[in-house]
Parts: structure tokens; sequence; C-alpha cells
């Protein structure tokens, strides 16, 4: 092994996700020199075994879905899909998981690459141990930024390494459609990867260690999908938990808390995320390995003056759109700390305050339907002590859903908070509604009143029209 001498930067970034990218980007564009540290492929779990993937093996699933729910084309589209077909488009979405063009972006925007695994080696101080086993020691002027985001957690089952179970890499990479599929969770990877590969032709069953799917959201949201999954052949089972798990040959064999015994051929748990912070240093600098990393809404780490946590490993939301936005906001916050420009905007919605991730946090489940919320659902903004009232339609009251599809199905909820008359969270589950939720989170981030709302006119005839029908509810 042999050690460079220290290469001085103004930024080093761990890890070259979409998080780590936009960090990078903010702070080349403002003139500072940046390296950027990745040990896998450029681009990062997002764009190879998460957001893309999984919804290059959705986008198909739900597009029969709506045509199959549309008068005069619901036979043409009543056929199996095109499997081969959506495992090849998958694999062209990753690139087949080759990052040549990701690695060109960073060199555009004039960001150096190392690739290989980073460690925090003191304040300010990165060692890179290359595929080689060569050393590249980096120093950074102002700042290290750490967006190694999260793995999948596994539970701590007796022999489950044998089993060879997917987590949420297997279930979006794979090449083959197992015949039976077992999924543990409730989440958004067990709801849309059960949905994908249920679809895909597996006899798919999902293991609820809770009372429902996506608890997080409102309940009908868990409803309206545990709803559908099954009326597609999935059986889910809630309030049950895997006691043991082997491989019999070819053959998984799950036994459950309720004395069940199942058989599968493959098992996927989506059972939680852990941070990707074990091997990265954090020791040298007085903080425990494997751990979240407490920030303030500059994203920098508590304690520290130049050491910035962004993305998962804060924990704050884990979500990619969330990664980017604080990403941005870290950029900026680094590279006017830099310049010794005051940050006078680090109140709630300043230029330099990531507040969205608290109040006005949005989400798409790309399952069918479709579950989307921004904002604070009704138990949230109760248990946070607002005077709030819930206000709930049909979907399907907007004229434009039932054009989108025949005898649609649907809900929608806002919840309103009662002092400021403003929007704490809205929630729509339906058909098409991924692409409605901007306007919720526009709403709840800009505060906007009730009674502006009342002007924003949706077109006729739209889904959106639901807007109108929320609000005339609440008017009464």
């Amino acid at each position: 092994m042999t050690e460079t001498d220290p290469i001085a930067y103004d930024v080093v970034v761990l890890g070259a996700g979409p998080v780590g990218e936009n960090v990078a980007d903010r702070t080349r564009a403002a003139g500072l020199s940046t390296a950027i540290v990745e040990s896998e492929l450029v681009g990062g779990e997002c764009s190879y075994w998460a957001c893309i993937p999984s919804k290059a093996l959705l986008r198909p699933v739900i597009a029969r879905a709506d045509a199959r729910r549309v008068p005069g084309v619901g036979q043409a589209a009543g056929g199996s899909l095109d499997v081969p077909a959506v495992l090849a488009h998958r694999d062209a979405m990753v690139s087949g998981w080759q990052d040549d063009g990701q690695v060109a972006w960073l060199d555009g925007i004039g960001a150096d690459l190392y690739r290989g695994h980073g460690r925090l080696a003191g304040p300010r101080r990165v060692t890179v141990t290359g595929p080689g086993g060569e050393d590249h020691v980096l120093t950074a002027r102002h700042a290290v930024a750490v967006c190694t985001g999260s793995g999948a957690q596994l539970p701590d089952l007796p022999g489950l390494a044998e089993v060879r179970p997917w987590t949420s890499r297997e279930a979006t990479s794979e090449k083959y459609v197992p015949e039976r599929l077992i999924v543990v969770g409730g989440g958004v990877v067990a709801a849309e990867m059960a949905t994908a590969w249920r679809a895909l032709g597996s006899r798919v069953t999902v293991l609820v260690r809770g009372k429902g799917l996506l608890t997080r959201m409102e309940p009908f949201a868990g409803e309206l999908v545990t709803e559908a999954l099954t009326e597609a052949g999935a059986d889910v089972r809630t309030g049950t938990s895997v006691e043991s798990v082997r491989r019999e040959g070819d053959t998984v064999v799950v036994v459950t808390d309720t004395g069940d015994r199942l058989e599968a051929d493959e098992i996927l748990f989506a059972t939680g995320r852990t941070p990707r912070t074990e091997d990265i240093g954090l020791d040298t600098v007085g903080l425990e390995p494997g751990s979240w990393l407490t920030v303030d809404d500059t994203l920098r780490v508590t304690g520290s003056d130049w050491l910035y946590a962004v993305g998962d490993v804060n924990h704050r939301a884990l979500l990619t759109h969330q990664g980017k936005y604080q990403a941005r906001i870290a950029g900026s916050v680094i590279a006017a700390r830099a310049a010794q420009v005051p940050l006078l905007e680090t109140d709630a919605w300043g230029a330099h305050a990531a507040t969205a991730d608290h109040a006005a946090l949005p989400q798409v489940v790309f399952t069918d339907p479709e579950a989307a919320s921004a904002g604070l659902s009704l138990a949230e903004a109760e248990r946070a002590g607002r005077r709030v009232r819930a206000v709930d339609v049909d979907l399907s009251s907007a004229a434009g859903a039932n054009l989108y599809a025949d005898g649609y199905r649907g809900r929608a909820r806002m919840v309103v908070d009662l002092d400021s008359e403003t929007l704490l969270g809205v929630t729509f589950v339906g058909p098409g509604v991924g692409e409605l939720i901007h306007s919720a989170s526009v709403a709840v981030a800009g505060e906007v009143p009730i009674s502006r709302l009342w002007h924003a006119v949706p077109s006729f005839p739209t889904i959106s029209e639901v807007w109108l029908r929320l609000l005339e509810a609440y008017r009464g």
C-alpha cells in the first residue's frame, strides 16, 4: 500500500449519489475546488438500485392497469406483460449498471472523482483507498460533506445469510421472475415491489408485522393499496412476523409467529434502512461509527464547524428528492461560509435553511393505486398539538377522474390548521395522483391561505378538480 502526499481542496464530498453530486455541483458553481469520493457506481443507490429501476419496473404495471380501466382500450390491454421487454427497459434505464455518463457529468462540472473507499482521518482530512490498494490523502479547507446514504437493514434471524435474501437491491435488479415471492415489510419498498413482481408473474405473499401497509401515511392509503394488491392476487397478511427462515434446496421456508409454514423461491426483506456510516472514520472525529448524524437546518453536524451530513445519513427524510433539496442548501451554505458571507436567511424558508423536510415533505408511492402526500398527516398534526380539521372527499367526485378511468376509486384528504387557515398536509390515493402532489407541496410549503386557494381554479375536466371539491367541503 502506498500513500500519496496530501491534496488540498476546498470541499471533499464522501459519496457520489444524487446527494453528493448536487453538493459538488453547487460548490463547483461557487468556484470552490471539490473532490468527490465513490466506492461503487457514480450515481449511487437511486440511479442503479432504487428510484430509477423500481419505477422502470412499475411504469408498465401502472400503464397497463390504467389502460384496462379505459373503455375501448381495456380489452386490448388485457394480456400479460412482456416480461423480457420490461426487464430490458429496466436495464437500459440504469445504463446496464455502467456509470460512464455520470462520470462524464462530474468531469463536466470540474469535480475531481476519486474511486475507492473514503474514510475521515481527523478534522478536514479524508483518506481514500483505491481499487489497487493505493491511498490518496485529501484535505478540505472549508468542508467535508458525508453523503454516503443508507443501506437495507436485515433482521437478526439465525441462518438468514444462507437463505440469500433479497433486499431492495436484488428486488430492483433481478434478472428472472420467481414463481413464488415472500415480501416481508409494510413500507414503501414492500408495497411497490409486491406490486411490481405480482404483475410480472410472481405469486406474492406479503407479511406485515404491523396493522397494515404504508402506516406513515393516512390510514386509507394503506387500505386502498392493500385492497388493490389483494384483488390482483397477492396474499397480504397483517400482524404477522417471521420467526425463522431457512433454505431447503431451492426453496425458502418461512415459519411465522402465527405458526404458518410458507414456501417460496425468494424472500425480500424490506424492513428498514441503516446509515452507511459504519466504516467512514467517524471515530477519528469523535462520532459513533454506524450512527445517524445529527445536523442543524444548514445540514452541519452538531458540534462541528466543518463537517456536513446530507441526505439519508442525517435521518431527516430518506427520500432522494429531499436529499437533493438538502444538498442544494448545503452547497450554498458551504459556499457562503467559505466566502465569509453572513447567513442572514437561516430562518424558516430562508435560502440557507432546510425546512421543507420538516413541514412540507412530499412523497409518492408508485403502487396501483398511487399514494401521494405532502406535509403532515392528521395524526402527526394532532401529535404536534395543532388545532386542525381533516377534510375528506372521494376522488371520483372530480370530473376528470372518471374520464381518466372507468370506475375510478380514490380518496383525498387535506389537513387544515384552523388558527391560520392554511394547509398542514394533503394526501391523495388513486390512479394518476403522483403528478398531482406537487400542487399540494406548493400549497403546504407556501402556507397559502384557504381564501387564496379558492381562487386557484383547477382546469376542467382534470383530476385536479378535486381541489375544488376539498375547498367546497371545508367551507360547507
